[in-house]
């Protein structure tokens, strides 16, 4: 009896093994879909959301229609004050115009203002955040496979805008702080501060 052997394709780099380049008879690049490239990285940064509330046991539900918020995301626990599950909205962007890791306190985002004031409006019942993606450019390099790990490239960010101003006519520039990177301990922290009745 024949046994497969496990696919070299979609193994992370530096696992492999001691040979440098691809099999002699592996294509050059996989065929990928002709999907869009912005409607592939709202598919990749969804995933990256599932994933962060997975591992922060959060349950999520998309509104139906869209009203211009992506997400509802609800934290239960037993310590909250305002009540024993929280609510928060999320609004997903993502761009590959900056680079990872950005360098600063911050980095600069382009909003519609029609967007920026739902996301800025307040007192609201329901606290709302912005999360952006930086996406490598090329497809190819957004993930890569091992036994051991799947790893998402590059990184998400978050902020509250309750109460910025827009500036410009039709859009708004806003800074994200590179500080806030959007993690299941992010997420937890931020849904403890709501549960106290607090903001994000």
């Amino acid at each position: 009896m024949a046994l497969a052997q496990p696919e070299r394709g979609g193994v992370l780099a530096g696992q492999i093994g001691p040979r440098t380049g691809p099999p002699d008879d592996a294509p050059t690049a996989p065929l990928r879909g002709t999907l869009a490239t912005t409607a592939c990285m709202e598919t990749l940064q969804v995933g990256y959301l599932h994933a962060v509330a997975a591992a922060a046991g959060c349950s999520l539900s998309q509104p139906f229609p869209d009203n211009g918020i992506d997400w509802h995301v609800s934290h239960g626990a037993p310590e909250h004050v305002v009540d024993d599950e929280v609510t928060i909205k999320v609004q997903l962007k993502a761009t590959y115009q900056v680079p990872p890791r950005p360098a600063g306190p911050t980095f600069a985002f382009t909003l519609d203002n029609e967007h920026l004031v739902k996301l800025a409006r307040t007192p609201v019942a329901v606290h709302k955040i912005l999360v952006v993606m930086l996406v490598p450019r090329e497809r190819e390099q957004w993930l890569a496979a091992g036994h051991d790990r799947l790893d998402l490239r590059h990184c998400c960010y978050w902020t509250n805008l309750a109460g910025h101003p827009v500036t410009g006519r039709r859009r708004t520039t806003v800074r994200i702080p590179t500080a806030r990177i959007f993690d299941d301990r992010a997420l937890c922290e931020i849904m403890t501060r709501v549960g106290s009745g607090g903001t994000p």
